[in-house]
């Protein structure tokens, strides 16, 4: 096999390479548990065993599981108990009285289709719907005698709703002199601001504990991809835990290990899902021990992460109190990084996977960004981000396409060669490898436009993926979500015969992969043949088997490299123009 072989078939293994593990490894499914029962789900379970912290802080009450009976319309069971309304810029909701739990909360600004009109995305959820979701700040008490308040306590509100202009105080009296109250503030972006005080009004000290909690119960539904991390997360010492690299921070561990532990002096934990994340930030200059919990009580599975702040020793006559936050929305990147470097909470960007080419990937994204609020559309966008590519690493391509441009010159004298020396193989080698020192050739050349994209490729996949700016972001015509693959199909002429065919997986080609197959097509027509027939048949079908595979992917990406590959036959066609191969 001649150097000019060699690197066509290195080419395309490469090109292979990626698409096939995009498609095959990382969008393989996970192994999700299997869906409770009916029956299951309608048994009552009593309160889960408490695992029992190995230092002297005394362990959180655990959440109790969900209620019995088929799981009700989330409308019906917010209607059944008294509730603290939450009206704010990005946040609708309430607080059930019952517990003080924040378990209602759906977001302003998202909705579940590109229809504005759909309904808005549900965050939170009380207990008694399909899929309880919520968050509790409270007390324990250092002694089993002190009554604090639980999860079915009653607490009282000073009235009206919780808006960025009004805050909310529950306040709840043990009957024994302790008076506990929480004051809930919220932003308009998503961050709350709890205040937890305690009123010591008996004759006794106490000595209490504040601690703050996120539960999910039931069957967590997630993605079915390795793409990304859906699950708890957090940074805890500075340390990004995330399920990476044998990190014990996934459902399925936390199933395995009902209970892990951490000290830490600041930072935060909770739970991600791809676009949506609900985070506790424990007051940052202090230690706390955040946990990990997991039970199983009668076949209803409960996550909680939560942590407990150091002691309140409260003398008769004292109040003592402690500011925590949550963030409970959106993984906007701009916003996560506004709360990290104005309000200190450390890595909180890092709550969107944006993976191992995080030095990429996040660069990539701010580019598109800044190009977007530039033009005002993300699918331009992408093509200005092309084109700075194309720019950055013009010398290099100009040097490959250079070089592919004399091996196309030469592939006249090559044929000659091998007329001598067909049958010797390592003569027409040297003579060949003298040939191209000659015209200063480089077989090897024509490798750096594909390994090239490798890294930005990847990288811009795994924007449009898990980026909540990409999600629904439309384009011009057709396209209205660029995180989405192409809604046409050749099959009922991209729209124009009335009927929907079915989603067949690979027969679902839109406008754009077919777009994206001509001008890869277009592309390998000037780039030099493989003197073997059939080589050369089987190269020319990559093309097809390109649109095939990249007809499901984002239209985003699509895009991306279509216009990449008209750029590309732009750049080529000059410099083949400039040597004498065109016209």
């Amino acid at each position: 096999m001649d150097e000019q072989q060699r690197n066509l078939i290195i080419a395309v293994a490469l090109s292979l390479a990626i698409l096939f593990a995009f498609q095959f490894f990382f969008s393989r499914p996970k192994v999700t548990p299997p869906q409770p029962t009916q029956q299951q789900a309608q048994q009552t379970t009593a309160e889960p065993p408490v695992a029992q912290a190995p230092t002297a802080t005394p362990a959180a009450p655990a959440a109790t599981a969900a209620k019995p009976g088929t799981p009700a319309p989330r409308a019906q069971v917010l209607a059944a108990a008294p509730r603290v309304p939450i009206a704010a810029p990005s946040l609708n909701g309430s607080i059930d009285l019952a517990g003080a739990r924040i378990d209602d909360l759906t977001l302003v600004n998202y909705h579940e289709t590109t229809n504005p009109k759909s309904p808005e995305i549900v965050l939170l959820a009380p207990d008694g719907t399909g899929h309880p979701y919520f968050v509790q700040f409270g007390w324990i008490a250092a002694e089993p005698g002190v009554k604090v308040p639980g999860p079915d306590t009653r607490w009282t509100s000073n009235g009206g709703k919780l808006t960025a202009d009004h805050p909310a105080v529950l306040s709840w009296d043990n009957g024994a002199g302790l008076v506990f109250k929480e004051t809930f503030s919220v932003n308009s972006d998503y961050m709350f601001r709890i205040d937890q005080t305690v009123e010591n009004h008996s004759a006794a000290a106490v000595q209490v504990f504040p601690y703050a909690r996120a539960a999910r119960i039931g069957t967590v539904p997630v993605s079915s991809t390795y793409l990304l991390h859906e699950g708890p997360i957090g940074v805890l010492d500075g340390r990004l835990h995330d399920g990476s690299f044998g990190d014990k921070f996934n459902y399925a561990d936390m199933e395995k290990i009902a209970d892990q532990s951490y000290t830490t002096t600041g930072g935060w934990l909770g739970f991600t899902d791809k676009y949506w994340l609900v985070a506790l930030i424990p007051p940052q200059h202090q230690q706390v021990k955040a946990s990990l919990r997991f039970s199983d009580a009668n076949h209803t599975d409960i996550y909680q992460a939560e942590y407990i702040a150091g002691e309140k020793s409260l003398a008769p006559g004292q109040t003592s109190s402690v500011e925590s936050r949550l963030f409970a929305g959106a993984k906007e990147v701009a916003l996560l990084d506004h709360y990290e470097s104005v309000d200190g909470v450390p890595r909180f960007d890092r709550a969107i996977d944006f993976g191992l080419f995080y030095w990429i990937t996040k660069p990539i994204f701010l580019t598109l960004d800044f190009f977007y609020h530039l033009i005002g559309n993300f699918g331009l966008a992408i093509m200005l981000l092309t084109v700075t590519i194309k720019l950055i690493f013009f010398p290099l391509a100009n040097k490959s396409y250079r070089a592919m441009s004399k091996m196309k010159l030469l592939q006249p004298e090559m044929a000659k060669l091998r007329e001598r020396f067909g049958d010797d193989k390592q003569r027409l080698n040297q003579e060949m490898m003298a040939l191209y020192k000659r015209v200063g050739a480089n077989p090897m050349a024509g490798c750096l436009p594909i390994v090239i994209q490798i890294p930005v490729f990847f990288s811009l996949y795994k924007v449009l993926y898990v980026t909540i700016e990409m999600r629904h972001a439309p384009f011009y015509g057709w396209i209205h979500d660029l995180s989405a693959p192409d809604p046409t199909t050749f099959v009922n002429l991209f729209g124009l015969l009335p009927f929907t065919p079915p989603d067949i997986s690979y027969l679902h080609i839109g406008a754009w992969p077919l777009i994206m197959g001509v001008t890869m097509f277009l592309q390998q027509k000037l780039n030099p043949q493989p003197p073997d027939p059939m080589q050369a048949k089987m190269f020319m079908i990559l093309p097809v088997v390109f649109t095939f595979m990249l007809s499901r992917f984002a239209a985003g990406l699509v895009i991306y490299w279509s216009w990449n590959n008209l750029l590309s036959i732009a750049q080529q066609w000059v410099i083949m123009r400039r040597a004498g191969l065109r016209r």
